[in-house]
């Protein structure tokens, strides 16, 4: 599914289509139908990935309890139990990220916490950080010691991303061996 198409369709559309369509959607996924074909798939103790859409992104999870609606998830990462419902898991691996496609910067859905993105700050020096919390039109990154708020459409993906986390970029750098003439 393409993801980028229906999201431009969506801006397209009204508040009001888009709150039908919400409606739409939850009425279909509270079908049982939807809820026992995951359910039949997993077991507890199992091992799976689930969508956190406050934060975005993919999280690992075991299986701890299955209920009639929502399975109890202890998220691996943290030692946290979830109640999460069973639309969330995804047990066929299907690529969760939404790429927009806009010209410069990232877009809200290329964007998940704990990312490292980089910017150029006021001053055209470059910064990168970690993505600490999402809002409706900037991240909050934790850049060293301090914070910034920062628009999606200034950041960019960072290659050495634990390098630039420890401010510091290694290059394994050998002279060449001469050739003779």
């Amino acid at each position: 599914m393409n993801f980028s198409e229906l999201i431009k369709t969506f801006n397209q559309a009204s508040a009001f289509d888009l709150y039908r369509m919400r409606a739409a959607i939850d009425r279909v996924l509270d079908e049982p139908r939807w809820q026992q074909a995951v359910q039949a798939r997993l077991q507890v103790g199992q091992l799976v990935q689930y969508f956190d859409l406050r934060a975005n992104a993919l999280k690992r999870g075991q299986v701890f309890e299955l209920r009639r609606k929502q399975a109890v998830l202890l998220e691996l990462d943290i030692g946290k139990q979830w109640l999460v419902p069973y639309a969330a898991i995804n047990l066929d691996g299907a690529d969760v990220h939404i790429r927009e496609h806009k010209p410069q910067g990232l877009g809200r859905n290329e964007v998940a916490i704990g990312d490292v993105v980089g910017f150029l700050d006021r001053d055209q020096q470059q910064r990168t950080g970690q993505v600490i919390r999402l809002n409706d039109k900037t991240v909050t990154l934790q850049c060293g010691p301090g914070q910034w708020r920062v628009g999606y459409s200034h950041l960019h993906r960072v290659v050495d991303a634990e390098g630039a986390m420890q401010g510091v970029i290694e290059l394994d750098a050998r002279p060449l061996p001469t050739l003779p003439r």
